[in-house]
């Protein structure tokens, strides 16, 4: 067994196996090569995903700063590559590795209280903003997204080193590559720096923002695996409301969208967000039929206000999951969204709230026909909430039936909600791979 001197000594000279932290007495064990195993989840159909676990040494990486992971990751580049991440990388610096804050990008005479004043509802009315002040927004914008958006290519796998490994104000894009593995790592805080105003969206206008922490579009082979997403140190509920309606600063935690396919999201932690997961973003993308097939288990989503998930057109599995509402939680929704030509087969998941939340509130339909369910605990009490949701939808939508079409066939041993809430509570999230 090698003493702390030798772990140490493994981490700094960036040797290729990654050493994941162990309990005391405990073999150390290499998680970087790690593949998915065989049946587990829809990522594992087709080939499985495999990540970067067949990388030569030259392309195995420990990387401390932004600039040695945009290095790394080579530019979106399809070459076989571990990339280890090192304690926390903040994706907002410069080249000399000093932090960038919201008004370093700030470019052409933009201004938070210039755009206020320039697009306040009852003097520019319902138009999209445009002129000057929207201008600089976008060549504003443009300047963080250079920095923080970091394209992750094929045949990569990304991991944490050991159990504190942070990517800060990153967002991750994964488009149009295939078999690509996320594990160990928390990503917090995808801050928008300029929101942009959109006055018809949902009647009263509304504030939109730019970054998810991971997001996937046209990608296929992907796992994500341990990883802990949230807004961490800049909740949206603590932003200011301007025209009415709360200044967001954050878009969704992980969006699988555009036909993304084969993708397997376990033992992860979603919290302290607004948007957690959105699988296919519009009702009119028909590209996305027969694709966004996606596995969600033992994960954990607390005080997330709504999508975990929603689903437009996917077969989405959904089982084992823990959902927590705190009786502090801002402005709840719902949890599992059903929308246009989705098929989500939910089992065995488990709900905990306060008392002013009901059953009938965890499910809501946009358009959607169908929504299997079985197994489900909410507050220790097994119940149905299909037959709930149909019971107390007050005749908005139509009810939705119990066929989604499919069964999951691909998929680790189901355990009961009882079971799996425990256990999802302890082993979920970054820094907790066993």
């Amino acid at each position: 067994m090698r003493s702390r001197r030798g772990l140490q000594l493994a981490v700094l000279t960036g040797m290729l196996g990654l050493v994941f932290s162990a309990p005391a007495g405990a073999e150390a064990r290499d998680i970087s090569r790690d593949t998915l195993a065989a049946n587990d989840g829809w990522a594992a159909a087709d080939g499985g995903t495999t990540g970067g676990s067949t990388a030569d040494d030259a392309h195995g990486f420990t990387v401390r700063n932004r600039s040695e992971l945009v290095r790394a990751l080579d530019g979106g580049s399809a070459t076989p590559k571990i990339i280890r991440i090192a304690g926390t990388i903040d994706a907002n610096t410069d080249a000399d590795g000093d932090h960038l804050d919201c008004a370093d990008y700030a470019t052409d005479g933009y201004s938070t209280k210039k755009y206020l004043a320039a697009y306040d509802p009852r003097t520019w009315g319902s138009g999209r903003p445009s002129g000057p002040q929207e201008e600089a927004r976008q060549a504003s914008a443009a300047r963080q997204a250079e920095r923080i958006e970091l394209t992750v290519g094929s045949n990569t796998t990304l991991v944490g080193l050991g159990d504190k490994a942070v990517l800060k104000g990153a967002s991750l894009q994964i488009e149009g590559a295939d078999n690509v593995i996320v594990r160990n790592l928390e990503l917090r805080d995808a801050y928008d720096c300029f929101p942009v105003w959109q006055p018809n969206t949902g009647g009263l206008g509304d504030w939109k923002t730019a970054y998810d922490n991971i997001w996937l579009r046209g990608a296929t082979h992907v796992w994500i695996d341990h990883v802990s997403l949230s807004d961490d140190g800049h909740p949206d509920h603590g932003e200011p409301t301007y025209f009415g309606r709360n200044y967001l600063r954050h878009d969704g935690l992980l969006d699988i969208t555009n036909a993304s396919d084969l993708v397997t999201v376990s033992w992860s932690r979603f919290a302290d967000h607004d948007k957690a997961i959105l699988v296919g973003n519009g009702d009119t993308a028909t590209g996305d039929r027969g694709k966004l097939r996606v596995t969600l288990h033992h994960n954990e989503f607390e005080s997330v206000v709504q999508r975990a998930p929603r689903v437009r057109f996917g077969q989405v599995h959904l089982y084992n999951n823990r959902y927590v509402v705190p009786a502090d939680a801002h402005d709840y929704r719902y949890s599992i969204g059903v929308s246009t030509e989705s098929a989500i087969h939910a089992e065995n998941n488990a709900f905990t709230t306060p008392g002013h939340i009901e059953v009938a509130d965890l499910v809501k339909s946009w358009n959607g026909t169908a929504f299997h369910q079985s197994g489900t605990l909410f507050n220790g009490y097994p119940v149905d909430l299909l037959a709930i949701h149909n019971a107390y939808n007050s005749g908005s939508e139509r009810d939705l039936t119990a066929d989604v079409g499919w069964t999951p066939t691909l998929h680790t041993k189901i355990d009961s909600a009882a079971r799996a809430d425990r256990e999802v509570a302890r082993g979920a999230g970054a820094g907790r791979i066993p």
